[in-house]
C-alpha cells in the first residue's frame, strides 16, 4: 500500500519566510521530472508485469497519482526516489477512477488511454489541477474516437469503450489541431495495444513525451518519431515490465537558473540535459548571463546588470510556459522594458498583481505583460495562485528588501522537491512555518498576518 506522508494537516496553514538580499553560491542537484514521472506511472497500467521507476521526485502530485493507481487495484510502493508499481491486480470491475483524486490532479486524465487500451472500457471524471485556464480535453477525446472508441459524457464523467468484439482499438492517422502534450501522451499510450499502425501528426515534441516513448519501447512497444511532429506506432499484443530512470526536471532546472540570475550569483546545476533548456539558456544569455555547460551540468554566471528581453511562450522547443512566471520575477529587476506574451494558457498571469505589490512596474494587457525593470523589490506578504507563480514569489523574495511571507505552498509542493531546502543549501535564508488555519474572515486574516510578522522593509498591502 502507498501512504501519503508529504501532505500537510488540513488544519495547518503553511508559509515561507524568505529573507531578501542574501548572496547564493554552490551546486544544486536537480530532481526527476514531475511531468514525466506522472505519465510514466500512468503507462504502468498497460502491463501486468512490474514497473520500477527511479529518480522519481517526492511530491504531492506523485502521492496523488500513487493513491489513484492504488484505488483501482495497483500495488504502489515508493521508497525515497524509487517507485515500484504492480498492476496485475487491476480488473474490469475497478476501471472507474475516483473523482476526488482525478479532480486534484489534471495529469491523471491521461490514464484514460492505457485503461481503455488494456480493458476496452474506462470511466474517468473530468480533470482538475491548477486554475490556469480551460485546458480542454477535446484533443484527447477526438483522438480516442479516431481509434474506434465511443466516448460519451455522463455528468462529471467521461465514458470510453471499444466498439468491436475483440475489445481492441484500431490504428489510424490522427492529426492534432494543436500541439497538446496531454493529448499526444493519451493517444500514444492508447495506440500501443491497438491493431495496426497509428500515426500522430502535429504531435507535441516535449522531452517528457520522448521519455514516455523510451520507457514504452523498453516494454516492447514499437514507436518511431517521438520528439518530432510525427509519431508512428505499430500496435503490439502485449507489453512487459521494465526498469526506467526518469529524466531530470527541466522546469526545476530552469527555475534555479533564474534564481541565480535574479540574485546575480553564480551557481551550478546537475544532472541536466542542456538541450532540453536551450530556449531558456538563450534568453538568459540575452539577459547578460554567461552559460558554461558540459554533458550533464550547467554553470550560470550572471552579469552585474540583467538586461530586458522579450519572451513569447511556445510549445517545445520554444520558451516553456512553466517558466514564464519565474522569468517575469527576473525581468522585474532588469534594465529596460521587457515584454512577455503568454500563448499557451489564458489565465497564467496571476503573479502579476503580487509582483506589483512588491514594487514591480508591470502593465498587463490580456496575456501580454510589459515589465519596466526597477532597482529594488520590497518584501511583503504574497500568495502564489498556482504552482509556477508560487516559485516566482520565492524568487522575488530572494532579492526583495526585507523578509517576505509566501503563502500558497500547496501549489509549490506539487511540483518542486525540497525547494526551499535546496535554496538554503546555496545560502538562502528561508524558513517554513505552519500555523492553525484561520476562520475565513477579515479579522482573523489580519491576526494571521500579524502572527506571520512580515519583516522590515515590506510594503503592507
Amino acid at each position: 500500500m502507498h501512504s501519503v506522508s508529504s501532505i500537510s494537516d488540513s488544519n495547518l496553514f503553511p508559509y515561507l519566510r524568505v529573507q531578501g538580499e542574501i548572496d547564493l553560491s554552490g551546486q544544486i542537484e536537480i530532481s526527476g521530472a514531475k511531468n514525466s514521472a506522472l505519465v510514466l506511472m500512468a503507462a504502468s497500467l498497460l502491463t501486468e508485469e512490474p514497473i520500477h521507476l527511479s529518480n522519481v521526485p517526492k511530491l504531492t502530485d506523485i502521492d496523488v497519482m500513487a493513491k489513484l493507481l492504488s484505488s483501482i487495484g495497483a500495488n504502489v510502493n515508493q521508497i525515497s526516489n524509487e517507485l515500484d508499481i504492480k498492476t496485475n491486480g487491476l480488473s474490469l470491475s475497478q476501471n472507474s477512477l475516483p473523482y476526488e483524486l482525478v479532480n486534484a490532479l489534471r495529469a491523471s486524465f491521461v490514464c484514460i488511454g492505457p485503461l481503455l487500451a488494456r480493458f476496452g472500457e474506462v470511466k474517468i471524471p473530468l480533470p482538475g489541477g491548477c486554475r490556469i485556464g480551460a485546458r480542454p480535453i477535446n484533443e484527447h477525446i477526438r483522438g480516442l474516437r479516431a481509434l474506434g472508441a465511443t466516448v460519451t459524457f455522463e455528468g462529471e464523467n467521461v465514458l470510453a469503450k471499444t466498439t468491436n468484439l475483440r475489445n481492441k482499438l484500431i490504428g489510424t492517422k490522427i492529426r492534432l489541431t494543436c500541439k497538446s502534450v496531454g493529448a499526444t501522451e493519451t493517444i500514444l499510450m492508447a495506440s500501443i495495444l491497438a491493431e495496426g499502425k497509428t500515426t500522430i501528426e502535429n504531435a507535441a515534441r516535449e522531452p517528457e513525451i520522448q521519455d514516455l516513448a523510451n520507457m514504452l519501447t523498453k516494454m516492447g512497444a514499437k514507436i518511431k518519431g517521438a520528439g518530432t511532429s510525427t509519431i508512428i506506432i505499430e500496435g503490439v499484443d502485449h507489453l512487459k515490465g521494465c526498469i526506467h530512470k526518469v529524466i531530470p526536471d527541466r522546469i526545476e532546472a530552469g527555475t534555479f537558473l533564474i534564481a541565480s540570475a535574479i540574485t546575480r550569483c553564480p551557481i551550478t546545476i546537475f544532472p541536466v540535459i542542456p538541450k532540453h533548456l536551450e530556449a531558456v539558456l538563450i534568453k538568459l544569455q540575452e539577459c547578460g548571463c554567461l552559460i558554461k555547460q558540459t554533458e550533464n551540468t550547467i554553470k550560470i554566471i550572471p552579469g552585474k546588470t540583467i538586461y530586458a528581453v522579450d519572451i513569447t511562450t511556445m510549445p517545445f522547443p520554444g520558451f516553456p510556459t512553466d517558466l514564464q512566471a519565474p522569468f517575469m520575477s527576473l525581468l522585474s529587476t532588469a534594465k529596460g522594458t521587457s515584454k512577455i506574451e503568454e500563448t499557451i494558457f489564458e489565465k497564467r498571469m496571476q503573479h502579476v498583481g503580487e509582483l506589483q505589490r512588491m514594487g514591480a512596474q508591470i502593465q498587463l494587457h490580456d496575456n501580454i505583460a510589459l515589465i519596466q525593470g526597477v532597482n529594488k523589490l520590497f518584501a511583503t506578504s504574497l500568495t502564489g495562485g498556482d504552482l509556477r507563480s508560487s516559485a516566482a514569489m520565492v524568487l522575488a523574495g530572494l532579492v526583495a528588501k526585507g523578509t517576505s511571507v509566501i503563502k500558497g505552498l500547496s501549489h509549490l509542493d506539487r511540483g518542486y522537491e525540497n525547494f526551499e531546502k535546496k535554496l538554503c543549501n546555496l545560502g538562502a535564508n528561508i524558513k517554513r512555518t505552519e500555523v492553525k488555519r484561520p476562520i475565513s474572515n477579515r479579522k482573523n486574516t489580519e491576526k494571521l498576518e500579524s502572527k506571520m510578522n512580515v519583516g522590515s522593509g515590506s510594503q503592507v498591502a
